[in-house]
């Protein structure tokens, strides 16, 4: 790393600790910690929520990903995006999660079903959450020392340590730090700023790693591979073992059945100003991560290239002398991108990878800090106690954060003694299952189906969680075990909705008052009430999830997301029905559909999205700190988010 690119790193890092220190005399107690005082605008959702789930692991994991199967996984992941457009669209769960205003997903399942319950989900999600955590320091810090450089092992006092674990203390000091000082509300507004931020820095170092690494010559090393195993032909990828069809088919179902379960970044699911911001935010988001996600692959291929093309033979001899120095395959694996990477960016731009890697980590572990330490405090250690007074707002404030340093000591100590042997992806999917598997059955059946019980509840996340444990002791016990991560998380899911169906259907229970649970009718809130904009939706609009709140730019934003990846998804089908009544395509019209599906097309969509939403962020930034500035200034009570009850 030249001094240069230490510059372009530090300069942007004093910006965003400024930020987060003004917005810290925002913060008057509980409601914001937890919530962000649920005073964010649409863009502000987008920004900050798409940067906290794009973490430096994230990142790494795709590489992984993108470094084994190539384009193909884009191709596949084309049922993905659509399930997400879907959701985003109708604002699946969301929008009623939001109409509860439950602060916590336990606190949701407390209202709906029983306190016990709450205390039990809230203990299996925290014990998921957190051990899906804690290897994202380990991954983030090693990333710095292969990518910047560092020696991979420090010599001091006779003893000889890893570089990754002082660099890990540092990384994650400073997100702690962020998070311990004003928690929802400091993470949303840094979170929204680093976003903007890197948007346009992930335009600049993909246009330069195209003009060092022609598509010329990527298609000449990517058009080279086993039969079963291309790279650029979804249709002869057959033998690619992990990250093929079925992983994304399987991806596209749990993404749809756990929406709202992982709670990783809970505090933006209650943190907009009303249900119909929460929408929008949710459907600005898929305009956000569409060229991001591509503009990642673009780097994984060109790092592919420069170690694999003969040009840069003399070059990547040195990517292949530092992977030796690491013995452990699977993080072998993790280094390689971004090892090729550090040798193959010019100085400055080498400068904006690290930055934007820097605070996809902080952003990332900012939220989940604050997720899973809110979540022990407020969905096992407050439910627990006797008395039902309201705690003392300072004694709360006080648990919130020493559980943030609990849950970042734990994952410090987990990181550095546990040796990683699986795909990040897949060790995702095995501890996410543990409350995954049961959660979806139980949030989704809560907020949609009146006939829905406690006992159903408890079956569907006792059987989940049950057979996501029973798979990772096998997968430790017998590594070899046919089942990867993935399908064992599809039997826990499977399982979960046939145990809360039946349950359910077998209970003589009264139905629930779901108007009461969505404050609709005599108990409508009406600080939640977006302002209607017209009196009747034609069908085919409310199909979309349009309805009487959507203002005709609102409208324009919903049906243009709609047919663009209704566009993809035509592409998609038409070229599977070419595949099979007119035979394959030849491996160089696969070359040219990619050059324009994946690089061409994302990067003019990129540049289009930053600019819009960096004016769109920076609005609604400044629009937050006026709603923040009106409140504090009328002098409104804090409630207790203890006793609150929605």
């Amino acid at each position: 790393m030249h001094w240069i690119d230490w510059l372009i790193v530090l300069l942007p890092a004093a910006i965003v600790l400024g930020i987060a220190i003004r917005s810290v005399r925002y913060l008057r107690g509980v409601s914001d910690f937890l919530a962000g005082g649920r005073s964010a605008g649409r863009y502000l959702v987008a920004n900050a929520y798409g940067e906290a789930g794009m973490g430096a692991i994230t990142v790494v994991g795709l590489f992984e990903i993108y470094h084994q199967s190539g384009f193909v996984f884009g191709w596949w992941n084309t049922l993905y995006t659509l399930a997400m457009l879907l959701i985003a669209l109708t604002g699946f769960c969301i929008y009623r999660y939001r109409e509860t205003r439950a602060m916590t997903l336990a606190q949701f399942f407390e209202i709906r079903y029983s306190r016990r319950f709450r205390i039990f989900a809230g203990f299996l999600c925290a014990v998921s959450g957190i051990l899906n955590y804690a290897i994202f320091p380990a991954v983030g810090a090693r990333f710095f020392v292969y990518y910047c450089g560092f020696p991979h092992e420090l010599h001091w006092a006779g003893l000889t340590i890893p570089t990754f674990i002082p660099v890990m203390a540092c990384l994650m000091t400073f997100a702690a730090s962020f998070t311990i000082i004003g928690g929802q509300l400091t993470a949303m507004i840094t979170d929204c700023f680093e976003g903007l931020l890197s948007g346009a820095m992930y335009i600049v170092i993909v246009v330069t790693l195209l003009w060092l690494v022609p598509w010329t010559k990527i298609s000449e090393v990517m058009s080279v591979a086993p039969a079963g195993q291309s790279l650029l032909n979804p249709y002869d990828s057959g033998a690619i073992s992990d990250f093929n069809l079925w992983y994304v088919l399987i991806n596209v179902f749990a993404t749809v059945y756990s929406r709202l379960a992982w709670q990783g970044n809970q505090g933006f699911n209650c943190a907009a100003i009303n249900p119909h911001e929460a929408k929008m935010g949710g459907i600005l988001g898929n305009w956000r991560e569409y060229s991001k996600k591509l503009l990642i692959l673009i780097m994984a291929v060109c790092a592919y290239a420069y170690l694999r093309h003969p040009e840069f033979a003399g070059a990547a001899s040195g990517v292949e002398h530092e992977l030796k120095q690491i013995s452990n395959p699977a993080l072998q694996t993790q280094a390689r991108v971004p090892i090729a990477l550090s040798h193959l960016l010019p100085v400055g731009v080498k400068g904006m990878l690290c930055f934007i890697m820097l605070f996809a980590l902080i952003a990332c572990d900012s939220s989940y800090l604050h997720s899973w330490g809110s979540i022990v405090i407020q969905d096992v250690i407050l439910p627990l106690r006797k008395s039902g007074a309201p705690v003392d707002p300072r004694q709360h404030m006080r648990l919130l954060r020493w559980s943030i340093v609990g849950v970042a000591v734990f994952a410090f100590l987990f990181s550095a003694l546990f040796r990683q042997t699986d795909f990040i992806y897949m060790y995702f999917a095995i501890t996410g299952a543990i409350f995954l598997g049961g959660a979806g059955s139980v949030i989704i059946g809560g907020l949609y189906w009146k006939r829905g019980t406690t006992a159903a509840a408890w079956t569907a996340m006792i059987a989940g969680s049950s057979l996501a444990v029973a798979g990772i002791v096998v997968r430790q016990i017998n590594p070899r075990f046919p089942l990867n991560g993935q399908w064992l998380f599809a039997i826990a899911i499977s399982c979960a909705i046939i145990s809360y169906v039946i349950v359910s259907l077998l209970s003589k229970q009264p139905a629930y008052n779901m108007d009461k649970l969505l404050h609709r009718g005599a108990w409508a809130v009406q600080d939640d009430a977006a302002p209607s904009v017209q009196t009747r939706i034609p069908r085919w609009m409310a199909v979309l999830g349009i309805d009487e709140q959507f203002s005709r730019r609102d409208k324009l934003l919903s049906i243009g997301m709609f047919t663009w990846n209704m566009l993809w998804l035509v592409i998609f089908l038409v070229v599977t029905v070419w595949h099979v009544f007119f035979g394959a395509w030849p491996v160089s019209w696969w070359s040219q559909y990619w050059f324009y599906a994946g690089a061409l097309i994302p990067l003019l969509v990129g540049i289009v999205t930053t600019i819009w939403f960096t004016v769109g962020g920076i609005g609604d930034i400044r629009a937050l700190f006026r709603r923040l500035d009106a409140r504090n200034a009328a002098k409104t009570p804090e409630p207790s988010a203890s006793s609150e009850r929605p």
